[in-house]
């Protein structure tokens, strides 16, 4: 163990979703954390971050700040996508190195793995095929930021390493009705159905791709057992173990809602990747496992949704 208590965590990101889950629970622990944001510290100018971190000086640093979206966001803005995501790892990555940090933990995702990847998805699958068009730009950038890891891993001998988490959800989300991911789309999607009496709310795709999904303070719980570790693998996957369809989903958000019409389906809009499950082996050796069951984080996430509203 690093002692994690008496080390200092500069949280790149801290107020998204991850970021804010990672202060909720160093918080806890009594583990000293810190961000910076925006509107102080724009992470895609490369001379701000250096000084930055710099001056900063944390003992640690996790990248959990990134452009995201759902399909529809990165089909329509893919150059943004890759170029913000680019630069903000970069920055942060070569600042920390700059600035003495010993210690980086990146947060990919686990679109960065080939398309038609062997299921479950080891750590041992990037790399090895085409990825989903959709998300191509995204998943770019994110690889390159697991590779810089591991090639300063390798170069300067630190200690910076990568998570990839399965889909995530939970308090925090950005509930857009059509740039974000798909369960705070589905939530914002079925509220407003319900509030406007409607008969009948229609998803994209053919509702047959199965995904797997993880409450957001459990990845935090995650990422805290990965810093704790004094050798961790370059690249470790973190997901929940469980499947679910987009159409099953789907209901359950509607009854955590109390939407009561019909869900219809638009077999003209992509699915994107059919089937996207993690082998979490790695993560489990270290006695982590998740705690939140989907449908309770469901009612805690739409609880979540309505103080935004």
């Amino acid at each position: 163990m690093e002692g994690t208590t008496q080390m200092i965590t500069y949280v790149a990101g801290h107020t998204g979703m991850v970021g804010s889950a990672l202060m909720r629970k160093f918080t806890e622990r009594g583990i000293s954390a810190y961000g910076m944001e925006h509107k102080y510290l724009d992470l895609t100018d490369q001379r701000a971050v250096f000084n930055f971190l710099q001056s900063a000086k944390p003992d640690r640093v996790v990248i959990a700040a990134a452009l995201v979206g759902g399909i529809h966001a990165n089909d329509t803005y893919p150059a943004d996508f890759i170029r913000n995501n680019l630069a903000i790892t970069t920055n942060l990555i070569e600042g920390s190195r700059r600035a003495g940090v010993k210690r980086l933990l990146f947060l990919g995702s686990s679109c960065i793995y080939p398309k038609d990847a062997p299921q479950p998805i080891k750590e041992q699958s990037l790399l090895t095929g085409p990825l989903e068009l959709t998300n191509e730009a995204y998943a770019i950038a994110k690889i390159a930021g697991v590779k810089m890891c591991q090639y300063y891993r390798k170069q300067y001998g630190l200690c910076y390493h990568s998570a990839m988490p399965c889909n995530l959800y939970g308090p925090g989300d950005t509930y857009h009705p059509n740039n974000s991911h798909v369960i705070p789309a589905l939530i914002g999607r079925f509220h407003a159905a319900k509030m406007r009496l409607a008969s009948s709310v229609t998803i994209w795709g053919t509702g047959e791709p199965l995904r797997e999904f993880l409450y957001v303070d459990d990845l935090a719980l995650a990422c805290i057992t990965l810093l704790d570790e004094k050798d961790p693998p370059d690249v470790v996957n973190v997901g929940s173990g469980d499947e679910i369809t987009i159409r099953e989903l789907a209901q359950l958000i509607g009854d955590v809602v109390g939407f009561n019409g019909d869900i219809e389906l638009d077999g003209s809009k992509p699915d994107g990747t059919m089937r996207k499950l993690l082998d979490s082996n790695l993560i489990q050796y270290t006695g982590w496992e998740p705690k939140m069951t989907l449908s309770e984080g469901l009612r805690k996430t739409y609880q979540d949704y309505l103080k935004t509203l």
